[in-house]
């Protein structure tokens, strides 16, 4: 039990114990766990003598609330509400159904819990085992941050897209239809999997479980965020335009420029696939997570752009051309310059996290 209860502190939640037993067992037991703040303890009868902003001020600062009845434990749960606080009520019993509906999360006991108190809930904990919490709180962790993966993942990739058909008609540049539609649904159909299945397998990062939990009022996304998406977005289609100059420049004609456009972007976006596994931890890290999806998704991503640079019938019917290895060669490189800088961003918040956390433990 008292590993449950550092996981949650680990993980910024914060435990309140509210109980109908007295107070010197319910501190004997709370220090038997590793319960943090069991010293201080509040009574029901203490607490409904308060009113509703003491109430506010003193639930933040107690832990242990004893001898506690339905009346109070719904003035705990609504006063926390009030605080901004996103709050999770587990119980049992009848007593507890009150509280147990009020709370953004209502939770009751599989086994042990009262029909009432299984009704008034949101979830049913089927084992009865706080354990099972922190896997819940762990896996819709990872659901969430996998979903931010695979949407800033469209945000960037679909950035280029947009502007390569865009800016060469809009410029007036010599070869304006450089994609047509039925390039821009291939595009599609390569990078569709990519969000829709490579992001969602992905597994729990090892921080995930240190974080603090978020504001209530935090949106999905925040500036920074979608900041970096646009940048990444924006860095690509200047790699890939650079590729379309670079050909031009060189005198090839409009299939090869084509081809060579396309291939940066289907290289950038394989390597977009690998960057964005983690905001944080380096692509050195990335490698060593268990995704068994992510090298058949970019072998069939590989094997279809073989398939178009290389086979003629399908080359020709793409108006594609096929390309010699230095073409080849310089737009795979655009492809992987344009997206790996990102590394250095994320080694930059390594290096201030370890910078902040020497100088916390110094202090």
């Amino acid at each position: 039990m008292e590993e449950v209860f550092q996981g949650f502190y680990k993980a910024g939640i914060k435990v309140k114990i509210i109980t109908g037993d007295i107070a010197e067992t319910s501190m004997a037991i709370a220090q038997e766990i590793g319960f943090k703040g069991y010293e201080k303890n509040m009574s029901g009868d203490q607490l409904m003598e308060l009113s509703d902003s003491e109430i506010q001020e003193v639930v933040l600062k107690t832990e242990l609330f004893t001898r506690m009845f339905p009346e109070a434990k719904l003035r705990i749960i609504n006063a926390l509400k009030a605080e901004g606080e996103i709050v999770a009520m587990t119980g049992d019993g009848i007593n507890d159904a009150p509280a147990l509906k009020a709370a953004h999360i209502g939770i009751a006991m599989g086994k042990k819990g009262t029909e009432i108190a299984k009704q008034a809930a949101s979830l049913i904990l089927l084992e009865d085992d706080l354990e099972k919490m922190l896997d819940s709180i762990a896996m819709g962790r990872r659901i969430y941050t996998n979903l931010k993966k695979a949407i800033q993942y469209i945000i960037s990739i679909h950035i280029p897209i947009i502007l390569i058909v865009a800016i060469p008609l809009m410029l007036g540049w010599i070869y304006p239809n450089i994609f047509s539609p039925i390039h821009i649904i291939l595009l599609e159909l390569i990078m569709g999997p990519t969000c829709s299945i490579v992001y969602e397998n992905e597994p729990i990062e090892k921080d995930i479980m240190i974080k603090k939990p978020r504001p209530i009022s935090t949106t999905f996304f925040n500036w920074k965020e979608l900041t970096i998406s646009v940048l990444q977005g924006l860095v690509i289609t200047l790699g890939v335009l650079g590729i379309y100059q670079f050909s031009v420049s060189s005198g090839y004609d409009e299939s090869t420029t084509r081809t060579m456009v396309f291939t940066t972007l289907i290289s950038a976006n394989i390597f977009l696939t690998f960057i964005n596994r983690s905001f944080y931890y380096s692509l050195l890290t990335t490698f060593k997570y268990v995704n068994k999806l992510i090298p058949i998704i970019i072998g069939i991503t590989i094997g279809i752009t073989l398939m178009l640079l290389f086979i003629t019938p399908v080359t020709k019917f793409f108006e594609f051309q096929s390309l010699n290895v230095f073409q080849i060669m310089i737009s795979v490189t655009t492809g992987l310059i344009s997206v790996i800088w990102y590394e250095l961003v994320k080694w930059r918040k390594r290096s201030q996290s370890t910078v902040h956390a020497r100088s916390i433990g110094f202090s």
